[in-house]
This record gives C-alpha cells, sequence and structure tokens, in this order.
C-alpha cells in the first residue's frame, strides 16, 4: 500500500501559539509537516462584522457554524478560546510579555495547589527573541502624532502614577505593525512584507479601531498566519483547515495515527444530520504527533483517547488554571485638576485593544501575594454606539424634540432651516461611554484545577474563585485603585458575585515536569512514556504565567522544535489505516 501521500514527519494538531512555531520550525529544517486546523483561513476582510453574521460566527459544527468563538461554560468559570487559522492569536490583544524571572516557582500551594517549572527564564530567554522578531514586536508609539492623543493610554499612566506605580507602568510590546521599518508611524499605510502572506493579500499599518479582539480586517495584527504558517507554507508545510482530529493512537510499527473529519464539503449554515462523531472520517500517520489544540482542545482529546496511551502520567486533567483573568469596568471618570470636575475622556474605541500595563508584583519580585497585570481595554467603536443607545428613554426624548422642530419648519411654525444643532442633540452628551473603559487583569491565580470527562463524555472542570480567592480580591481591589485616582467608579463583572468569571487564557491539563508523577510532559514538551507525542499549547503549563501567555507558550514551542529536532531519526514504518475510515482505533 502506497502511504506517502498521507504519512508525515510531523502532524501538528492545532494553529495557534504552539503549532504555528513548531510547523515553522520542523518545516524549515526539512520535515514533511502538516497542520490540521479545525476551523477556517481568515484572509483580510473576511471577519464578519453584521450582527447576523456574528451570530453565527461560533464553533459549533453540529449547527452547521464554522465560526471563530468557541464558548465554554463550567461550574465555576467560562472559557473563550478560538478556532481559525492562526488559533488564539486571531482574537488576542496583541500583547508580547515575558514572564517574570522570579515566578519560574517550585512551591507546594494550599488547597492541593502544586506549582514547579522545570525550566528558568534564561533557558526560555533566547526562544523569547526568537518569537519577538518573527512576530515583529512594537510598543506603541505613543510619542507620536496621531498616537498621543490615545486618552486611555493617558490615563492609565496618570493612575499609575497617582497611585505611586510610575515605575510599574508600561507599554508592552505588541503584535501590531504601526509603521515599516525605518518610518514614523502612520495609520492605515500598506505593509511592505518581504514575502508575500500565505493569503496574498496586502496588510495596512494600524487604524486604530480597537477590533482586534474580533478579527483584524487589515491585517495589521502580526497574526500567526502572517508570520509563522506563512513562513511555514514556504518551507513546504501542508495547512489543512477544517480539519476536526477525533482520534489519535501509537502505530503498531513506531509513530501515530491520526484521524479527523473534513467539513471542507460540509455546507456551512446547515445542521449536521448525524453526530460529527459518525462522520466518515480521513487517517493519516506520522512520525511525531504534536498536540497544539489549546488547553481545552488538547486536553479534552488526550481524556477521550486515553485508552490508547497506557503509560500516560496520571497527572493528565491537573494544574489547571485561569492565568488569574478578571474583567472590570470603570464608569463616569472625571478630571477636577483643573477646579472643576470636568468628564474625562477615555475614547475605549481608539486604537489597539490593549497599549499599557501596570504590573503589580508578587512576593517573590519585592511585592506581596501573588503578582498581577492590569491592562486597558479598547474595544470597537460600535460598542460605543450600543452603549449609548441602551437609554432608550431619554434617546426618545431627544427625538421626539427633533421630530418637533422638523414639524415646525414644516407647518411654517419657523422660519429656521438648520436642523444640524436639534440633530447633533439627539445624541445626547455621548459622556457615559466617552468616560467609561474596561480593565483586563491577569495574573498568578492557584493551578488547582481539575479536568476530567464527565459520564457522558463531555469536558468538566473543577475550579472553583475561591480557591484563589486573596488573590482577586487584591486585584479587584487595585481595579478599584486605579478608578479612584481617575475620579471614576469601579463596577466588577458581575459574574463575579456569582463565584464565575471568564478566562480568556486558560492553562493546564497536560503539566510539563521533571518527572512522570508530577507533570504529563518533560522539560521538552514530550509525553513520559510515548516518545514522539509532543505537547505545545497551554496545556503544558505547570501553572499561571501571569502576564498574557501567548509568547511564553510560543517561546516553549520554540524550546521544543530544538529537541525534536535533535533527536530526530525518520522511521518511515506507517501503520496502515483500519479498512474504514471512520472507525476509531481497536479499544
Amino acid at each position: 500500500m502506497d502511504t506517502s501521500d498521507t504519512h508525515y514527519d510531523a502532524i501538528i494538531v492545532g494553529s495557534g501559539f504552539g503549532g504555528s512555531v513548531m510547523a515553522y520550525r520542523l518545516a524549515e529544517a526539512g520535515l514533511r509537516v502538516c497542520v490540521l486546523e479545525r476551523g477556517k483561513a481568515y484572509p483580510p476582510g473576511s471577519f464578519p462584522r453584521s450582527p447576523i453574521a456574528m451570530r453565527h460566527n461560533i464553533w459549533d459544527p453540529s449547527l452547521g457554524m464554522h465560526g471563530m468563538f468557541n464558548l465554554w461554560s463550567f461550574s465555576g468559570l467560562g472559557g473563550v478560546v478560538s478556532s481559525g487559522l492562526g488559533g488564539g492569536s486571531l482574537i488576542y490583544a496583541n500583547v508580547l510579555l515575558r514572564k517574570d524571572e522570579k515566578t519560574f516557582v517550585h512551591e507546594d500551594l494550599h488547597d492541593g495547589g502544586y506549582e514547579s517549572w522545570p525550566v528558568t527564564r534564561k533557558d526560555l530567554d533566547p526562544h523569547y527573541d526568537l518569537v519577538e522578531r518573527m512576530m515583529n514586536a512594537q510598543r506603541y508609539p505613543l510619542e507620536h502624532e496621531p498616537y498621543t492623543a490615545t486618552a486611555k493610554t493617558q490615563a492609565m499612566k496618570v493612575a499609575a502614577e497617582r497611585l505611586g506605580r510610575g515605575g510599574d507602568w508600561q507599554l508592552p510590546p505588541l503584535a501590531v505593525t504601526f509603521s515599516n521599518p525605518g518610518e514614523p508611524p502612520v495609520p492605515g499605510e500598506p505593509i511592505r512584507e518581504q514575502y508575500p502572506n500565505l493569503h496574498g493579500r496586502t496588510r495596512t499599518t494600524c487604524r486604530l479601531c480597537g477590533e482586534c479582539d474580533i478579527g483584524c480586517n487589515y491585517g495589521s495584527k502580526n497574526t500567526l498566519d502572517y508570520t509563522y504558517l506563512s513562513a511555514a507554507k514556504r518551507h513546504g508545510a501542508e495547512l489543512r483547515t477544517l480539519a476536526e482530529v477525533k482520534a489519535f493512537w501509537p502505530g503498531d510499527g513506531g509513530g501515530y495515527v491520526v484521524q479527523y473529519v473534513d467539513y471542507s464539503d460540509t455546507p456551512e449554515g446547515e445542521p449536521l444530520e448525524v453526530s460529527s462523531e459518525l462522520l466518515p472520517r480521513v487517517t493519516l500517520t506520522a512520525d511525531r504527533l504534536v498536540l497544539a489544540a489549546g488547553t481545552f482542545g488538547t486536553t479534552y482529546l488526550l481524556l477521550k483517547n486515553q485508552r490508547h496511551f497506557p503509560a500516560l502520567s496520571s497527572q493528565l486533567g491537573t494544574r489547571f488554571c485561569g492565568n488569574g483573568d478578571l474583567l472590570g469596568f470603570m464608569l463616569r471618570c472625571t478630571d477636577s485638576t483643573s477646579g472643576t470636575r470636568l468628564p474625562r475622556v477615555l475614547d475605549g474605541g481608539h486604537g489597539p485593544v490593549i497599549t499599557s500595563a501596570l504590573h503589580f508584583r508578587g512576593q517573590e519580585e519585592g511585592g506581596t501575594g501573588r503578582g498581577y497585570y492590569v491592562e486597558d481595554a479598547g474595544y470597537p467603536e460600535f460598542i460605543n454606539w450600543l452603549y449609548e443607545g441602551a437609554h432608550q428613554v431619554a434617546l426618545l426624548k431627544r427625538g421626539v424634540r427633533l421630530a418637533s422642530r422638523i414639524a415646525k419648519g414644516w407647518l411654517g411654525l419657523t422660519h429656521d432651516s438648520d436642523v444640524s444643532e436639534e440633530i447633533a442633540e439627539v445624541l445626547g452628551d455621548c459622556i457615559g461611554s466617552a468616560t467609561s473603559l474596561p480593565l483586563l487583569a491577569m495574573g498568578r491565580d492557584l493551578p488547582n484545577g481539575k479536568m476530567s470527562l464527565s459520564k457522558d463524555g463531555m469536558l468538566e472542570v473543577d475550579w472553583r474563585e475561591q480557591n484563589s480567592a486573596e488573590y482577586f480580591r487584591r486585584v479587584r481591589q487595585s481595579m478599584a485603585d486605579i478608578a479612584h485616582a481617575l475620579e471614576g467608579k469601579m463596577v466588577q463583572n458581575p459574574l463575579g458575585y456569582l463565584s464565575r468569571v471568564i478566562t480568556v487564557h486558560p492553562l493546564g491539563g497536560c503539566p510539563m515536569a521533571l518527572s512522570p508523577d508530577e507533570g504529563v510532559v518533560d522539560a521538552n514538551g514530550e509525553a513520559y512514556g510515548h516518545p514522539g507525542l509532543y505537547i505545545t499549547d497551554g496545556s503544558m503549563m505547570p501553572g499561571p504565567v501571569g502576564p498574557n501567555p501567548s509568547l511564553t507558550i510560543a517561546a516553549f514551542a520554540d524550546r521544543f522544535a530544538d529537541h525534536l529536532l535533535a533527536g530526530r531519526t525518520p522511521r518511515r514504518v506507517p501503520t496502515p489505516p483500519p479498512a474504514r475510515p471512520d472507525l476509531q482505533a481497536p479499544a
């Protein structure tokens, strides 16, 4: 049987920060690589914006939806992750911060938590350097016009100074192109790329529209499809989209067998007639298997296929955390420095989503408790319109006044034909939206959550906010302090009162460790007991990163690639696929 078209040196499941880095590194080294991404590709201009399109921008193939957002809900928390070529980079807020050197800890924690990092910051620094260059990291150019007028950034700096934390405020590196090399930053200029990107489309510099988290339609974000995946494809990597992996197992003659469902011929918008588990499957084989489907995705896949991996560590599913994610809202901020209390305009719809960060250091770094970051959180401009339109009674009254004024003109009761002022008044003062801003916090909550399968085979997460109660109390207080410094009011996420948080940075489930008694993979990302099986996404973190974890995940993946390439010995002994491609491996 000729398996040359279905056998690879490496199959990579997922195209986020771990999978994309691995794909590029292995393809660059000459390996035959196949990336399996369940979601679609998103070239510039393809991210939905209309209400009806956003309604279907959800990942649920059973309902015919192949969209970008995958929403998870568990008893103690909810999670938001991405589906699409480029993984989480499509919806993240671009921040590329390194994990603080002193937080690579080895310690037992209360409530059953345990955090031990088998590597150091010194081990990762060379890989951080490589990823930052590949992602073309740039800081927000606050010293240039028109960026100096970014009100939310300036306000966060003012708050930091008023709190005596001016030295802890920073403009973090962002994976956003604000300018071409050697040129001043200008919004909306064509980006000059050394090589064409895999979409074959022209990108433009950041237009400051605040749409980073719902997909950048201008290609200003240096997402993984423009960086690592485009480079991987140039080196021969095969990128398969709408390919959802369902099963995998070790091959009899070595390597691994992978089966996935191909949705490329499934009409979008039409519910499936049968469960996706019953759809025909495509079977591939590889010498090495790299799991990079995200914390939820990879852990879920391993739990579902655990019977095929008897030597896998019993630590599978442990040390889950949400990287301390917390969302709050500053409302009605003011400025009384002139002696008169005036509205403090924050203009959350102007600029990229995150431009600045305020670091509250933990005890390892000379502070107290477990450290965290609070960052400004911009949003698309249409959110401001929704905010102002939500006050229906006031809006109706202003509309009635405008209608009355126009009617008087029609009836000849007034000779003033200029109604510009009246039309402007319909919008109101717009102070509510202009002076409000979300805040995003993330940090080092306790990694003591447990992931498992329910009786009906669904993913469960046993994680409780109260286990990290002191951490979250301090974060909420710091948010309130920032709002107070800006003479505004802090409103916490209402879900917090139900002991629920929303994480966009789920971590753990397949933690790395120095032995299989403590973790699932070793310090090089290779699974204990199963040579050639690598895990390169957030699930392999043994604890919270602290700052935004994307850069650290990518740096680890780059390190793991070194190990994989150093020990490569092509075996070329693929296992023939089962007689029926829709069958799973025998139990």
